[in-house]
């Protein structure tokens, strides 16, 4: 908490140094980085008026990257906030630019935050249609993790669709994967498994 403090200290005077120099892409990078403070101390409010100013300045100087990188802090706040569908208006519009720019990997973050937020709103079938697009991109680009976490999610999915089946198989996979890259989400998917079996 006290290292968090001291960095919002920090990216304050950094903000107030870029804006004294007329740098604003300095001054976006210490409002993003004001805003993933706040969110780190549990303040979304706080954190999503950072985002819409970093927002703001990176269609101003036309950052493409860091505008859907905003848009995205902007919609993981939003569910933060129980507001599910904006957040899925954030997280669309994030898409298409990390498409139009061509990042996979971005593309890849933003289904799957799409998923999760459709699994929030009650539509396990439509959360499980973008895992299942989060599955393909890092499976081609070689991400073990992110293939791990939407196998994760997708088993998370369909134990709400009552599939308990399915589910298991996909957490089993899930595991499996973060096993072989000692990833520590491992632990929490075997406790998950045993809560399964013990139905």
């Amino acid at each position: 908490m006290g290292e968090t403090r001291r960095a919002i200290e920090h990216y304050e005077q950094h903000l107030v140094i870029a804006h004294e120099v007329g740098d604003r892409r300095g001054e976006g990078t210490a409002l993003g980085n004001l805003g993933a403070s706040y969110k780190n101390l549990g303040e979304p409010h706080r954190a999503v008026d950072y985002h819409e100013k970093w927002l703001a300045v990176t269609r101003e100087i036309g950052d493409r990257r860091a505008e859907a990188q905003a848009l995205t802090n902007l919609g993981i706040e939003c569910v933060t906030l129980g507001q599910t569908r904006r957040a899925i208006e954030y997280h669309e519009k994030a898409l298409a630019i990390f498409r139009e720019i061509g990042d996979r990997q971005h593309q890849g973050y933003a289904v799957n935050n799409l998923g999760l937020a459709y699994n929030v709103l009650g539509e396990p079938r439509r959360a499980i249609e973008y895992f299942e697009q989060r599955l393909v991109i890092a499976r081609e680009i070689g991400d073990r993790q992110g293939e791990g976490k939407a196998l994760c999610n997708m088993s998370l999915a369909l134990d709400k669709l009552g599939e308990g089946s399915q589910a298991i198989a996909h957490a089993e996979a899930a595991l499996k994967i973060y096993e072989e890259i000692e990833d520590p989400l491992a632990e929490l998917v075997r406790k998950a498994l045993e809560e399964w079996g013990n139905k």
